[in-house]
């Protein structure tokens, strides 16, 4: 009796003092939510429910007031696990729990720690670059959660259209939001160094310029749900043979003017929520501790305001190593990397002891802290946001169709074969990728999407008719290998790389008969690739024998019979083009269109949709033309540990125009159904002065509606420095141009577009001299040039110097 007593008192003594004060507390309740205060008219949640309202609980207050207030209140545990995630949900470590809780989102990829004591809520991140990746079927759930497939980064960035991106963007975040995730792990933005990347389908570019801006217009869509991007992988992760151990040799400069630049050009036109640190080491140091490269070049020279968080298992050597101890966590967060995912008791151990022996110092914990908090204040889930877990599916559908139409590309048209309008007659369709279309690439790129139209499908509902005989041929086989490679993947583990399925092999007579019985035949090359494992040459950059006696036997057989042949391309990067592209009528490169794929492909074969993608990277003659080809991968070659960047800057078509190595199709190539006529070129000045505008027209003079895609390559002074032959330094894509219609487009340079990195002087240098203007409708077939000049030399930019080399580097030089 007496306890109960004071207790009563207790209660009606703070109850008092909350009304003499003029504040009213309300009960948690049964539903677990914190009771609210109400003062002077204004309600606060009291989120650690100790009856008083504490600074960071009032909304009042600058954000980084309360922040301070709610680290002064952390404990050293507290403050060690919201360094870092809360793990793989559903593993250990790497390895699968049978029955585990899965969080919140079932499938997403991690979480922040969650302060209960301060009601401080975890928020989810979740893959990935093509949509949303969730797990789609939950256990005693008769719902569903999938997610659109959009197309892979290599097809959104053949629109060249940054407005488009942004519309896709703003879909894909919708999703996000919506299926209660508060920060999506994308867009990623690595460069092309090489074409046997792996996950090549996820980044956009050889060229940072188109890379950045296509990543900036794919931030700005997703953010503008109030959902957070994780722009990836900071920086130069380039190959992922050895992903979480390579030692990349690259100089400054080939760092700053290739392999950062498009994060630069990202950070400051879209404020990414967080940026993800990469797995490799630069110049013996690996990225996610180091200080010049996530603090000196991306927050002071860049302004970027928010968290950096590891890609999983980062500062690791290998996933063997995760059993062996921990990463290098005083480096990392002291470098600025704020969050360790997805977090591992060894870490937050390492991190106690650290702070406990004054290795960690608490200013670095504080700011680490303040950095996860202000992402954790902004996302839906503080602010208590109702997700529905059903978007609009259907309508980012729709976005996904015209998106991935846009991004395809005409690579050969002969004697205007496609637009092929004759739907009446019979179309037969080989290649067993015909009939099972790749969507997208495997791992963290990948999407569990409801359904993927096939090229079948999609040109059925199109109206087209298709030989009955081969479809009856095709479909038990493909089911049949299709089958087989899931179960070899399944066996294989969590990031087995998919296989290319064989082709059915059909004899002569069958294809004669069809060459007899049908008007056209389609032959669907298709590849597939994915996170943890690169690609190879042969049968796979080169295509595989049966595909080539496949494309030699129709060829031949329909050719024969004054009836043509369509390639189409379902692949996510770069193929050998040059030996067979001869042999056939015209070439769609499709890409890995996403979900709607096979309608888009329809969309364009039937003329709806006229084709305006470019390339946003080379396609060599063959592989060995390649700059990297020498050195791809690295030392030793069972087993690399080091690459040497003994290409430097010229990667991609700044090598091959700048060197006259002829490509099979060039960077910014693409063909049309209509014909554009580029006149006027004017500079807004014969003399830089700050700025400069270049203004070109484009009329339309053929015969259907249209956009082209103008690019503006720059060729700069070299007397001091040695430069690319040009450089792509702006872009713009015209509006839909009907039939005799003209558009005047704007091309801006500013002084850092003049500019090269002197390593010397740690500044960007734009050298006085003449500047050559080459206004293009791919990076070799130039329709306009000018010049300008600049009268002195000018200091554009004045840096932090960085990337100290361990070891000399032997750079190719064009002179």
């Amino acid at each position: 009796m007496k306890k109960n007593h004071v207790n009563g008192v207790l209660k009606l003594s703070l109850m008092g003092v909350l009304v003499f004060a003029n504040i009213s507390w309300k009960n948690a309740s049964t539903n677990g939510k914190n009771p609210t205060l109400t003062i002077n008219g204004f309600t606060f949640e009291d989120m650690n429910r100790n009856g008083k309202l504490d600074k960071y609980e009032d909304y009042r207050l600058p954000i980084s007031e309360r922040i301070d207030d709610l680290i002064s209140k952390m404990t050293d545990e507290e403050k060690a696990s919201m360094l870092m995630g809360t793990g793989m949900p559903g593993f250990d470590g790497l390895t699968p729990v049978v029955g585990a809780i899965e969080g919140r989102v079932p499938g997403a990829a991690g979480g922040t720690y969650k302060i209960k004591r301060l009601g401080i809520p975890e928020i989810i991140v979740a893959d990935g670059p093509a949509g949303l990746r969730i797990k789609p079927i939950r256990d005693n759930d008769k719902n569903t959660y999938y997610c659109t497939a959009f197309p892979v980064g290599t097809a959104l960035a053949s629109t060249w259209n940054p407005e488009l991106i942004q519309s896709v963007g703003k879909a894909m975040g919708n999703e996000v939001k919506e299926y209660g995730v508060d920060v999506l792990l994308a867009p990623a933005l690595n460069i092309h160094r090489n074409p046997l990347n792996g996950r090549n389908f996820e980044y956009y570019s050889e060229d940072p310029l188109i890379a950045g801006k296509i990543a900036a217009a794919m931030v700005n869509g997703i953010q503008s749900n109030g959902v957070g991007t994780s722009i990836k992988h900071f920086a130069a992760n380039n190959q992922e043979t050895n992903r979480l151990s390579i030692n990349e040799h690259i100089t400054e400069r080939t760092m700053r003017e290739l392999y950062l630049k498009g994060f630069e050009i990202t950070v400051k036109e879209s404020n990414p929520w967080t940026v993800m640190s990469s797995y490799n080491l630069i110049n013996g140091t690996y990225t996610s501790a180091r200080k010049d490269l996530l603090t000196d070049i991306l927050r002071d020279e860049w302004g970027f305001k928010g968290i950096v968080m590891t890609d999983w298992f980062g500062g690791y050597a290998g996933f063997n190593a995760l059993k062996a101890g921990t990463s290098n966590v005083v480096a990392q967060l002291e470098a600025g990397n704020d969050l360790l995912m997805p977090g591992l008791p060894a870490q937050k151990a390492a991190i106690l002891e650290n702070m406990k022996n004054g290795k960690l110092s608490k200013s670095v914990v504080d700011t680490n802290l303040k950095r996860i908090l202000e992402l954790v204040f902004k996302s839906p889930t503080i602010a208590k946001y109702k997700y529905s877990n059903k978007p609009n599916l259907k309508a980012n559908a729709e976005v996904t169709r015209n998106a991935a139409a846009e991004g395809m590309i005409l690579l050969k048209n002969n004697n205007n074969l496609l637009p092929y309008t004759a739907k009446a007659k019979a179309i037969s369709a080989f290649g067993v990728t015909s009939y099972d279309f790749i969507a997208g690439g495997t791992g963290s790129g990948d999407v569990n999407e409801a359904y993927t139209v096939s090229l079948i499908e999609g040109l059925e509902k199109g109206g087209y008719q298709l030989d009955a005989e081969l479809k009856t041929l095709y479909t038990p086989f493909v089911a049949k290998e299709k089958a087989a490679e899931l179960e070899s993947r399944k066996e294989r583990g969590i990031l087995a790389l998919p296989q290319r399925l064989p082709e059915l092999e059909l004899n002569k007579e069958l294809i004669a008969k069809k060459a007899e019985t049908t008007e056209l035949a389609i032959i669907t090359i298709g590849r597939n690739s994915g996170e943890g494992g690169d690609r190879t040459v042969d049968n796979d950059f080169n295509l595989a024998a049966d595909e080539v006696t496949l494309i030699n036997n129709v060829s031949e057989a329909f050719h024969a019979k004054g009836k043509k042949v369509v390639v189409i391309l379902n692949i996510g990067g770069v193929i050998e083009t040059a030996r067979w592209k001869d042999k056939v009528d015209a070439i769609l490169l499709s890409w890995q269109p996403g979900q709607e794929g096979g309608n888009s492909v329809a969309d364009i074969l039937s003329g709806k949709v006229n084709p305006s993608g470019k390339l946003t990277m080379t396609f060599p003659i063959k592989y060995e033309d390649t700059p990297s080809a020498k050195n791809w991968l690295g030392t030793p070659i069972a087993n690399p540990e080091n690459v040497t960047y003994e290409e430097g800057i010229y990667v991609g078509y700044r090598y091959f125009n700048t060197f006259k190595v002829k490509p099979s199709f060039e960077f910014g190539y693409g063909l049309s159904y209509t014909n554009f006529e580029y006149t006027d070129l004017k500079l807004s000045s014969k003399t830089f002065n700050g700025k400069l505008n270049a203004f070109i027209t484009v009329k339309n003079t053929g015969k259907v509606a249209g956009k082209e895609i103008v690019q503006l390559y720059l060729s700069a002074p070299h007397q001091n420095i040695d430069k690319p032959v040009e450089e792509l330094k702006a872009f713009a894509k015209t509006r839909l141009l009907k039939p005799g219609q003209s558009e005047t487009l704007p091309l801006t340079l500013s002084a850092k577009d003049l500019a090269s990195f002197m390593e010397s002087k740690s500044a960007w240098i734009a050298e006085t001299g003449t500047y050559k203007v080459a206004i293009g409708s791919s990076s070799l077939n130039i329709k306009q040039t000018a010049e300008f000049s600049l009268p002195q030399e000018l200091e554009v930019e004045k840096v932090h110097k960085a990337f100290a080399l361990i070891a000399p580097i032997s750079e190719l030089k064009s002179k």
